[in-house]
């Protein structure tokens, strides 16, 4: 028999649509294998490290980032918690399991981490489901191979086609797609949408209150009572799981390369992502501290040598985002349109794939300029903050 589930504030008020609920019974929220490493750490241990990776989400610092941790410090004060943050603004899974080495495992051991796509998936990136699933599985899978005592909670938030998928009785591509990556793994899985969807059919929270793709503080409130509420019901027996990959090219083998490994002959600078390097768009402070390889030039070329089955670049793609034209192993060029639609004025990070389904060994890419470019184009400029290889 399922025990009753226990929550808080807003949560309360969704339980009580249906009487006598158990965990079993809210499908917002599955539970899964649970948090018992993290829980039995903080009990015995008395010293937890806890990492939130995400989007621009994850990143406003009083948002589900704070409000979480202070519960766990009220809940748990005899624990001493050290908390990070390594939310970046429009990141997508993709981008997010290829930063996961350096921002998150190269931190020390983490105990629990709590990440969430499904919005910039969504909105931002527009990831098919495959690649949806690779972001995400490549971030947990890549995780539990470097933290076997760590534990994961996934969590969708919420923008209004999320919502409206769920009204119309339908759910979307990378919602969907993250909470089969959860199930697989058995993680805890919490669905800010699907839960939003039931408190606004009850007329006890709405889009409005809730605040936006950016949630205010009441709907920040909202989504953080869900996560407690997955770590207060966890279940705190300890089980391994053991499973294959559900895509065995989900980037759990992920890194970042400097783009300073690539060999050319000029047209390139290498150097601060400011306005000098980039004089068109605006550009976000969260990458003045990067360093970045550029060209405006068609026709520039470099040489990149590689290893994997699969090659990446996370470059910013601004007003003058060009064409690149890659072409591995001396094979067929392939066109790789940077621009993104909201490129006009912002040099816009993104995640990028030059090429995919390739040999696990070792290969030398050929990247050039083009000089086609998009129609709302201004220019033909790569700016790479680094490349990303999977092997």
């Amino acid at each position: 028999m399922s025990r009753p589930f226990r929550v808080l504030k807003y949560c309360v008020v969704l339980l009580s649509l249906t009487s006598g609920l158990t965990a079993a019974d809210a499908p917002w929220i599955e539970l899964g294998n649970g948090v018992p490493h993290f829980l039995k750490t903080v009990k015995t241990k008395k010293k937890a490290h806890v990492a939130f990776l995400g989007g621009s989400i994850t990143q406003n610092t009083t948002g589900h980032t704070a409000m979480v941790p202070a519960w766990l410090e009220e809940k748990y004060p005899e624990c001493e918690f050290t908390f990070t943050n390594v939310g970046l603004s429009s990141t997508c899974s993709m981008t997010g399991a290829f930063r996961l080495k350096d921002d998150v495992l190269a931190k020390g051991p983490v105990d629990l981490l709590i990440v969430e796509f499904a919005v910039n998936d969504d909105q931002d990136a527009g990831h098919d489901r495959q690649t949806a699933i690779r972001g995400l599985e490549g971030i947990v899978r890549h995780f539990q191979e470097a933290n076997p005592e760590g534990d994961i909670i996934s969590v969708q938030f919420v923008n209004i086609p999320i919502l409206e998928k769920y009204q119309n009785g339908d759910v979307a591509v990378s919602v969907k797609a993250h909470k089969d990556v959860a199930r697989h793994y058995k993680i805890p899985s919490v669905d800010v949408g699907m839960a939003l969807a039931a408190a606004t059919k009850a007329a006890t929270m709405d889009w409005k209150k809730y605040g936006g793709v950016h949630p205010g503080k009441e709907g920040y409130r909202f989504a953080s009572d869900l996560i407690i509420s997955a770590i207060e019901n966890s279940p705190e027996k300890t089980v391994k799981v053991e499973v294959e990959p559900l895509d065995w090219e989900s980037f759990y083998k992920g890194k970042f390369l400097d783009p300073q490994v690539a060999s050319w002959l000029g047209g390139w600078k290498f150097g601060s992502p400011d306005k000098d390097l980039l004089p068109l768009g605006g550009i976000r402070k969260d990458y003045t501290d990067y360093h970045a390889l550029r060209s405006e030039e068609a026709g520039t070329m470099l040489y990149l040598p590689f290893s994997g089955s699969f090659l990446g670049a996370f470059v910013l793609a601004g007003p003058d985002a060009g064409i690149l034209e890659v072409s591995v192993d001396n094979g067929k060029w392939q066109k790789v349109d940077l621009y993104h639609r909201f490129s006009s004025g912002l040099n816009y990070p993104r995640s990028v794939i030059l090429a995919d389904g390739l040999k696990n060994s070792w290969h030398q890419a050929a990247i050039r300029i083009s000089d086609e470019k998009n129609p709302e184009s201004k220019g033909n400029a790569a700016t790479i903050l680094f490349f990303e290889e999977n092997h």
